[in-house]
C-alpha cells in the first residue's frame, strides 16, 4: 500500500464510518460531536493516516481483521452514506441535480464488490457508472454556470476540481481495462472506484464551500 493510498483509506473512514456516527451524537450532544469531528481532524492532519491506523487496531483487537478488507468494506458503504457533509443545501435545481447525481453514482460505485465476478452484470455496471459519471460531469457544469463571472476564483476552484475529477474516472477506466486482462487484479478496481468517490465527495464539499 502506498502513503496516497494509506491516506485514502483514512480520509474515506472519515466519511463513510466516523461522519455518520458523530452526525447522529450531534442530534444528543453537538457540543462532544465537534470536538470529536475537530481532534479527528487535527490528528490526521498531524499524522497523515492516523484514521487507518487507529481503525485496524481496533479491528485486530476484535480479532477481525482477518475477516474484514478494508478497502472493499469502505466501497461497499460508500454508496450506502447520505449524510449533510456530502449535501449541498441550495434549493435550486442545478444544485439538486448535483446532489442526486453525485449519490447515484456512489451507489452504482458501491455495487462493484458484489458484481465483479459475475461478468456480464459487471458489464453492465461498468455501462451505468460511465452514464453516473457523464451526468454528474454535466450537473458540475451547470453549477459552474452559476457562479457570478465576477467570482472567478470560485469558478476556477470548481473547474479544477472537475479536471481532478476527469484525472480519476480515466484512471478507473483504465484500471478496468488492465483488469479485464489479468482477473486478479479486483483490488485494483476497489482502490481505483474508492478515489473516484473520494473526488466525487471533494467536489461536494468544495460546492459547499464556494456557493453556498
Amino acid at each position: 500500500m502506498t502513503m496516497g493510498d494509506k491516506s485514502l483509506y483514512a480520509k474515506l473512514i472519515v466519511d463513510v464510518v466516523i461522519g455518520p456516527i458523530l452526525e447522529k451524537l450531534e442530534k444528543k450532544d453537538i457540543s462532544a460531536a465537534n470536538t470529536l469531528r475537530s481532534a479527528f481532524a487535527k490528528a490526521e492532519g498531524s499524522l497523515p493516516g492516523l484514521t487507518y491506523d487507529f481503525l485496524c487496531d481496533l479491528l485486530r483487537k476484535g480479532e477481525i481483521s482477518d475477516r474484514i478488507d478494508v478497502c472493499e468494506t469502505l466501497l461497499r458503504l460508500s454508496g450506502r452514506i447520505d449524510t449533510d457533509d456530502f449535501r449541498i443545501p441550495r434549493a435550486e435545481s442545478r444544485f439538486q441535480e448535483l446532489n442526486h447525481c453525485s449519490t447515484e453514482l456512489k451507489r452504482v460505485l458501491s455495487k462493484i464488490p458484489e458484481q465483479i465476478f459475475d461478468r456480464k452484470l459487471f458489464l453492465e455496471t461498468i455501462k451505468d457508472i460511465a452514464n453516473a459519471i457523464k451526468k454528474l460531469l454535466d450537473a458540475v457544469n451547470q453549477v459552474i454556470t452559476e457562479i457570478p463571472v465576477s467570482d472567478n476564483g470560485n469558478k476556477q476552484i470548481l473547474e479544477d476540481r472537475k479536471k481532478e475529477f476527469v484525472r480519476y474516472s480515466k484512471r478507473f477506466s483504465n484500471t478496468l481495462k488492465e483488469y479485464f486482462r489479468d482477473t486478479n487484479q479486483n483490488q485494483n478496481v476497489f482502490m481505483s472506484a474508492n478515489y473516484l468517490v473520494f473526488q466525487t465527495n471533494v467536489i461536494l464539499k468544495t460546492v459547499k464551500q464556494e456557493c453556498c
